[in-house]
């Protein structure tokens, strides 16, 4: 049994995790020196982090089987000492590690087949426990390449009779140590307060704080775990949902907004939409009610729009640009590169063109669509601003001065750009409305440059992705904004066919004859790398490599090549023959992952397709099948990693974004979430955003009722400073004033 400490005095006062978040892990009996340092560099720097710092296992020893009563087919953990061990090299790049275990009573032989590092672990005389199914070979039991975990006994003997908290090593500090000093903080760590209030302690079913971080190292029974995990992963949630509930709340009171007009004469959203070619899908038409909704309030909008590839996203934008222009307003999208921003450019103008709103121009003597000559017809009036390039769709070429001074003047509707339309030089008239893609590539202070351009008021900004979102992680992720989901696609949207082949040999010449049969079909071809040059530190294929191989490969075809280090006008010329169909196969970098609408091209070939993340590989698949042909995706890749060879699998067997979102996170785990961003709270470290969807629903819940009802915490001094203190520099300007 765990030595209990003494009750505390009365009037000792409960420590709170914000108290022992100051002090220092150092300061823990058997962390001292080098072990205090290696702690630190594995982001355990206080006594709140060790006691946040969950076992990855336990091991029952108060209830074990001898060796002599396992049976064959068993999945158990042997515990017992290494009587003796071997390595055997049966033949080249092959290696046997075998150890004999016994527990007095028995013996049992554990192999590991290319597991050298095992033998390192395992010197005679220690104690271990094996894990893994019993097996048995030439007459005597065995185990196969057993997870393995080394028992240390301390002075307090915490590793014997009892449930045995294993914990990853970390350094040179083995879990006996770990095991050893966790227990000494826990002893001087009591009282432990507990912020949360009863009455949702009950309604949870969550069992007090204190009770729940000594059952997560030390319980009586493998029963308790289970409950104590339920309320470290509550409290995990709660402390990141209240910190989004406080920004939303934060932002809500620090803005001044604009309501927008939603029904004007003309009413230009739904002549917008009457004047469409297609019908909208239902899911358009929620999310643009939704946004509208949004725009006609006082506050300012903060929503994100994420869906499907195909699914729509940019006549939703349109629209809600439109609605700032009806009011008044001049509108803005900030995409993060040139080809995007181009890409918006020309989907917007065409959009508007179709619904007989705006000309659209193919080249500088271009004149006006006779349709436009209608008086009573609204004419938007779009402009692109890059750091290469000012257009517009007006018959006229302001140059970049000319197009500046316009948009200053309040002469541009719509402003579509990269980062170019936050610098100094770029004033708007006014702006009301703001649409940022692909907002992950952009940190939070461009974005609010952005929303500095706007005078006297805060634009709304609406927030898009074309990457879909699971629910549990637009819940942590983006839970201070509004969500809304495009999870219909247009009708006549075909799924692509996905396939993967070797990178050589008679399967890569496959691969090449499927590109020459859509090309002979008059189809257009994608072939998509990951880097754009050879790198001695990096084995995969470059685009400008690939492209000379291919020009050997197809010496009759039309071949372009595009990546980020070329010239924007390089770029812009290498598109514009793509889209016009001058080029029959272009070999890309992922500068083409999103925003590229080629509907001919019917083929895209990528690379080292395990080399690349889920999301990533379905937007760069999302970019053929946008016609009316036939689409197939082909992945070349050869896996050397299980999680590589499970992306492959999931392409191929997968098509819905939300599955393969999902898929993608279950692969890289929650660990890599709050990393995805530029300005983000810490990582999880006990909760799992897609198991513990219920935990992180009612803590969603709760956090939210109770800013609403203490939008500053002033009511809730301990939940306020713990939030402050856990979550760090990224909340602290919550708590100024």
């Amino acid at each position: 049994m765990v030595p209990t400490p003494d009750q505390p005095s009365p009037g000792v006062p409960a420590r709170s995790l914000a108290y022992l978040h100051a002090v220092d892990v150092g300061r823990v009996k058997w962390i001292r020196g080098k072990r205090a340092a290696a702690l630190k560099s594995s982001g355990i720097r206080s006594v709140t982090d060790l006691l946040l710092h969950a076992p990855r296992r336990h091991i029952d020893r108060s209830r074990r089987l001898a060796i002599g009563e396992l049976a064959v087919g068993d999945e158990a953990t042997v515990i017992g000492r290494v009587e003796r061990v071997s390595v055997r090299r049966p033949r080249p790049r092959m290696s046997i590690v075998e150890a004999t275990v016994s527990d007095g009573h028995g013996s049992i032989k554990a192999v590991w087949f290319n597991q050298q590092y095992q033998a390192r672990r395992l010197e005679r005389g220690i104690e271990v426990a094996l894990s893994g199914r019993i097996d048995r070979y030439r007459g005597r039991l065995q185990i196969n390449s057993p997870a393995v975990d080394v028992l240390e006994s301390g002075p307090d003997n915490l590793a014997v009779g009892r449930v045995v908290p294993v914990y990853r090593t970390i350094g040179s500090i083995g879990t006996g140590v770990l095991r050893l000093a966790v227990h000494n903080a826990l002893l001087r760590s009591r009282p432990i307060l507990d912020p949360l209030p009863d009455g949702l302690l009950e309604r949870h079913e969550l069992v007090p704080r204190e009770e729940a971080i000594n059952s997560i190292h030390f319980p009586e029974s493998l029963a308790e775990v289970s409950a104590a995990r339920r309320r470290l992963v509550f409290d995990e949630f709660f402390r990141h949902e209240v910190a989004l509930a406080m920004t939303r709340k934060r932002n809500e009171s620090d803005s001044v907004g604009i309501a927008h007009r939603l029904h004007p004469e003309p009413d230009l959203v739904e002549r917008f939409i009457d004047g469409l070619p297609f019908q909208l899908t239902g899911a358009q038409r929620r999310v643009i009610d939704e946004i509208g909704a949004d725009m006609a309030a006082p506050v300012p909008m903060h929503r994100l729009l994420h869906g499907e590839v195909g699914s729509g996203k940019t006549v939703v934008a349109v629209a809600a640009l439109l609605v700032g222009v009806q009011s008044g307003y001049q509108a803005a999208i900030m995409a993060p590169t040139e080809v995007l921003a181009e890409q918006h450019y020309e989907g917007v103008t065409r959009l508007l063109s179709e619904a007989r709103m705006a000309p659209r121009f193919a080249g500088p003597r271009s004149l006006f669509d006779p349709a436009h000559d209608d008086p009573d017809r609204p004419r938007i009036k779009v402009a692109l601003l890059t750091g290469s390039r000012a257009d517009t769709n007006r018959r006229e070429r302001p140059g970049r001065s000319g197009l500046l001074a316009g948009i200053a003047a309040g002469e541009v509707d719509i402003v579509i750009g990269t980062h170019a339309l936050i610098q100094e030089g770029v004033r708007f008239a006014r702006l009301g409305a703001a649409v940022v893609d692909e907002q992950h590539r952009f940190g939070v202070h461009q974005r609010v440059k952005l929303k500095e351009k706007a005078q006297g008021a805060d634009p709304d900004l609406l927030i898009m992705t074309a990457t879909p979102i699971p629910r549990t992680l637009s819940m942590t992720l983006y839970g201070a904004l509004d969500v809304s989901a495009l999870d219909e696609m247009p009708a006549g949207r075909k799924r692509v066919r996905t396939w993967s082949v070797s990178a050589v040999g008679e399967e890569l010449e496959r691969a090449h004859q499927s590109i020459r049969d859509e090309v002979e079909k008059g189809r257009q071809a994608f072939v998509v790398c990951p880097l754009v040059e050879d790198s001695d530190r990096v084995e995969a294929a470059s685009a400008i490599a690939e492209f000379r191989r291919l020009r050997r490969v197809f010496p009759d075809l039309r071949l372009g090549l595009l990546h980020g280090q070329m010239r924007s006008e390089e770029k812009r010329s290498v598109m514009d023959g793509f889209r016009s169909g001058d080029l029959d196969v272009l070999v890309s970098t992922t500068v083409i992952e999103v925003g590229v609408d080629v509907p001919n091209a019917t083929i895209m070939v990528i690379r080292d397709a395990d080399r690349f993340g889920l999301s990533q590989l379905h937007q760069l698949r999302g970019r053929v099948g946008r016609g009316a042909h036939p689409a197939q995706c082909v992945l070349l890749a050869d896996p050397t990693t299980k999680d590589g060879a499970a992306r492959i699998s999931a392409m191929e067997s997968m098509s819905d974004g939300y599955r393969l979102a999902e898929e993608d996170l279950r692969i890289r785990g929650h660990g890599t979430v709050f990393g995805a961003r530029q300005s983000g709270f810490s990582d999880l470290r006990i909760a799992d955003i897609l198991a513990d969807e219920a935990e992180l629903s009612a803590a969603r819940q709760e956090a939210f009722d109770l800013v609403d009802g203490d939008p500053r915490l002033d009511a809730h001094p301990d939940i306020r400073e713990e939030v402050r203190v856990l979550l760090g520099d990224e909340v602290e300007w919550l708590f100024k004033s």
